[in-house]
């Protein structure tokens, strides 16, 4: 596959890829919320310079779009797109769904859950062909649980049938399947307002 340059920041953990032939350098932070602006660029010039990787020898560019931290994947494509425009290479958007998904290998439909605070949840399901059985939505914890869906995720969630997966690990296989697929658009999902949004909009 092209040689690349990957961020997550769209939870509170920072996952940063760089690949160039056949050397992989992948940076894992957990607990890192609320830094991720001080750090990332850090962690990229760290990441590309373990694997000999320029940023105008990047094939293309690629970030997680969301649904999660609102701030987190602001800065994650905001990031992304300056590598572009810097250098002229496309851009691939993972969402924060199928960067589970795509690392997901069910005979049967399947959920993918992720924290969205207060015992809800952003949840999609697809079929065992990959292709989407439930569109993004807002859940509460019970209403992702009648779904009767095998879960998976990348947090420690109080859900039945759930299993979860390392985000870090998950990063290579989901941006290699959007790249080959297209991807999923370099802007970003909220599948619903932020908490400020919501005030402003029940105090107009």
């Amino acid at each position: 596959m092209a040689d690349f340059l990957a961020v997550d920041t769209s939870s509170k953990y920072l996952t940063v890829l760089a690949k160039k032939g056949e050397k992989i350098c992948l940076r894992h932070m957990d607990e890192c919320a609320m830094r991720h602006s001080v750090i990332l660029m850090d962690e990229i010039d760290k990441a590309l310079g373990e694997v000999g990787l320029a940023p105008r020898d990047c094939n293309f560019f690629a970030a997680v779009t969301g649904p999660g931290s609102f701030t987190g994947i602001r800065i994650g494509i905001s990031t992304i797109k300056g590598f572009c425009l810097a250098t002229g290479a496309p851009s691939v958007g993972v969402t924060s769904f199928g960067l589970v998904a795509y690392n997901v290998n069910s005979k049967v439909p399947f959920g993918v859950a992720i924290d969205a605070m207060h015992g809800n949840y952003y949840f999609c399901a697809y079929n065992a062909d990959g292709s989407v059985k439930i569109p993004p939505c807002y859940l509460s914890g019970a209403q992702v649980e009648g779904e009767g869906l095998p879960l998976y995720g990348f947090e420690e969630l109080p859900l039945k049938n759930y299993t979860r997966l390392n985000a870090g690990d998950c990063l290579y296989n989901a941006v290699a399947f959007a790249h080959k697929t297209g991807g999923d658009g370099m802007h970003a999902l909220y599948v619903r307002k932020s908490q400020a949004e919501e005030a402003r909009d029940a105090h107009p």
